[in-house]
């Protein structure tokens, strides 16, 4: 028997339980996953509250975790007992060990720790395919981040900083905005205190930004679709304080003739393909330093409950882990 946590309905982190499960062996093109640390990310959030049903409850959350394999099943033919591997967004991270699809695994290299692998998959995929296939930004362009200083921004900064962009991040707070300019931000916003498209306007002399990369939703697209210059796009891909409201398509011609895009990462690693373009690259990125995990905070799995409540209320940067 293991142990993970699991939630047997939704709501508030007190839903979160610490249960005994029976793993099992694993099936023809699966193995089983003795796991070392798992990533914690919004979308566990989503998950517990309800705002992202999941399929069937009761059901252990968790989308990105590392680990060793412990045991294979037939037709598995590239991986062996004992190596070393990592994946993102399929469910059930929270857990000790699992069986999990041999084809939904990344191979680790020695470069890269399993805490380091657990804190970038998702986090680190999601940026790969913001900047390279959302809007592949370019030297020369103007970009504004928002949670510069969260997870997935800070790699999005690091990254886009080395690929020649200027890039302003929005953040909650002067420590976050030193975390950001740390990260590759040229520039910080706090949005609290200032005005965002007023500010951007200034930074940019008049002319707004390229693209914006908006993982906060309802409290902030109004702002980022006015921080955009003229044939800009909007990336909505978060929903931090809530989901976006309906709205119509015709308010994107008067504000710039600008684009939308709602994307997700779960398209851009729907083939095998896919998945080992976007974890290749970022492996690359974190091997060579262009990109730096920041794991800033570390719980046990077993209070989880915890590490949900900081980093619902705020209190995180960078990335969080639960050590198994």
């Amino acid at each position: 028997m293991t142990h993970a946590i699991r939630i047997h309905s939704t709501g508030g982190t007190d839903v979160l339980h610490w249960d005994q499960i029976d793993v099992g062996d694993p099936g023809p093109g699966q193995v089983r996953l003795r796991q070392t640390v798992s990533g914690l990310n919004y979308i566990d959030i989503y998950m517990r509250t309800g705002v992202y049903p999941v399929a069937e409850l009761p059901a252990i959350l968790g989308m990105e975790a590392a680990g060793v394999v412990e045991a294979i099943g037939a037709d598995v033919s590239d991986l062996e007992v004992g190596d070393r591997v990592a994946y993102a967004l399929v469910l059930g991270s929270y857990s000790e060990s699992r069986l999990i699809d041999a084809d939904k695994l990344i191979k680790l290299p020695d470069t890269i720790s399993d805490q380091t692998a657990a804190a970038m998959m998702l986090k680190g995929m999601t940026a790969h395919y913001l900047l390279f296939r959302t809007y592949p930004v370019k030297a020369g362009d103007t970009i504004l981040v928002y949670a510069a200083a969260g997870g997935v921004g800070s790699m999005l900064s690091q990254w886009a900083n080395h690929l020649g962009a200027t890039v302003i991040g929005c953040v909650g707070s002067q420590k976050k905005a030193e975390m950001a300019r740390a990260n590759g931000c040229q520039h910080t916003i706090l949005y609290r205190d200032e005005n965002i498209p007023e500010r951007v306007k200034e930074l940019t002399n008049g002319e707004g930004v390229d693209v914006v990369y908006d993982a906060v939703g309802k409290a902030t697209f109004d702002a980022s679709l006015d921080a955009l210059k003229p044939f800009g796009m909007m990336v909505s891909y978060g929903n931090a304080s809530g989901q976006v409201e309906a709205f119509s398509p015709k308010i994107l011609a008067p504000k710039g003739s600008l684009y939308l895009t709602r994307p997700t990462l779960a398209t851009h690693t729907a083939t095998r393909e896919l998945l080992v373009e976007g974890a290749e690259r970022l492996i690359d990125a974190v091997s060579s330093g262009i990109v730096s995990i920041h794991v800033n905070q570390a719980y046990p799995l077993s209070e989880t409950a915890e590490a949900h409540r900081a980093i619902e209320s705020r209190e995180t940067t960078g990335a969080t882990v639960l050590m198994v």
